[in-house]
């Protein structure tokens, strides 16, 4: 066995000693909380105690970093209702997990190849979850405002349009109206509610609603005639950027395609016939040459994602 197996034997040894330790460890006798309130729950023991000891750990380390506040705007924005601490507890046992299997399977370039590999995994799903919750939102936008001005014209106040929508509506619009509801009816104001619906989304066309909304709080007149053309622009605008992204769908799939084409040939090569580049990688000047590669490849990437987005 190398020593870099050897010592990620140790470092995990080291980590379940630790634990251990941790575990058997006396603490000082406290009286249980229930038998000073009979109503409150017994606290958590065992795995159970030692998991909200961690997450305690995490909330700690994440405030002293100053990100915490970030990864719960980040959570929210993507719809995963799991605590920051938990989140990190599990990108860090994943990191550590794929330090020991890289070092175990592939020795030094597997540990550092694997070590970021789960918290990049991590990274990108959150990301990926928040684009399409964000297009979710504006797709469903123009239903969701047809659905507040018919109920406006029934006679219901914007209160009670909020509810509708709430109910009626899918996710992940009625989750964001629904929490900007119960915001305003613990004493927040209704305005200062819609435009946080508007950052979290990320939502420009939202963000005329809310000012619509306060527009009408201040001097009055239809809003549900002001809803329907706000709609109308919102229809508009979606049209044209589905249209966009029909026309530059070519693009981006060309974008991907070149971009994975040398990966997955490299890949192939190396489980076919790892004799065939050996000489690129076993040499510095093959190195030197791969580094470049990946240089220009990054910078491609870079200039097609330029070229196929198009800003509203």
């Amino acid at each position: 066995m190398t020593p870099l197996v050897w010592a990620a034997i140790v470092a995990v040894a080291l980590a379940i000693a630790l634990v251990a330790a941790l575990l058997l460890t006396p603490r000082p006798p406290r009286v249980d909380i229930t038998r000073l309130d009979p109503a409150a729950r017994p606290a958590p023991r065992g795995l159970a105690g030692l998991a909200v000891d961690a997450g305690v750990l995490g909330d700690r380390v994440l405030g002293r970093l100053g990100r915490r506040a970030a990864l719960v705007a980040l959570l929210e924005q993507a719809g995963v209702h799991r605590p920051p601490a938990q989140v990190l507890g599990a990108v860090v046992g994943g990191a550590l997990a794929g330090n020991v299997l890289g070092g175990a399977v592939g020795g030094l370039l597997g540990a550092v190849a694997l070590t970021p590999l789960v918290p990049l995994v991590v990274v990108l799903a959150i990301r990926l979850r928040v684009q399409r919750r964000r297009a979710a939102f504006a797709d469903q936008l123009d239903d969701t405002l047809r659905l507040m001005s018919a109920s406006m014209r029934a006679g219901h106040s914007v209160l009670r349009a909020l509810e509708a929508v709430s109910h009626e509506a899918e996710a992940p619009s009625s989750e964001e109206f629904s929490r900007a509801l119960n915001e305003v009816r613990v004493g927040r104001d209704l305005v200062l509610a819609l435009d946080e619906v508007a950052a979290r989304t990320c939502s420009e066309d939202f963000s005329w609603v809310a000012q619509a909304v306060a527009v009408h709080r201040e001097v009055g007149g239809n809003l549900a005639e002001v809803l329907d053309r706000v709609g109308g622009t919102i229809r508009d605008r979606n049209q044209l950027r589905r249209q966009t992204r029909a026309l530059s769908a070519e693009g981006r799939v060309s974008g991907i395609v070149l971009l994975a084409m040398p990966v997955v040939l490299g890949a192939g090569l190396q489980l076919t016939s790892p004799e065939y580049l050996a000489r690129l990688t076993g040499s510095g000047t093959g190195l030197a040459m791969l580094a470049v590669a990946g240089l220009l490849m990054v910078a491609g990437a870079v200039w097609i994602r330029r070229v196929v987005t198009v800003r509203f």
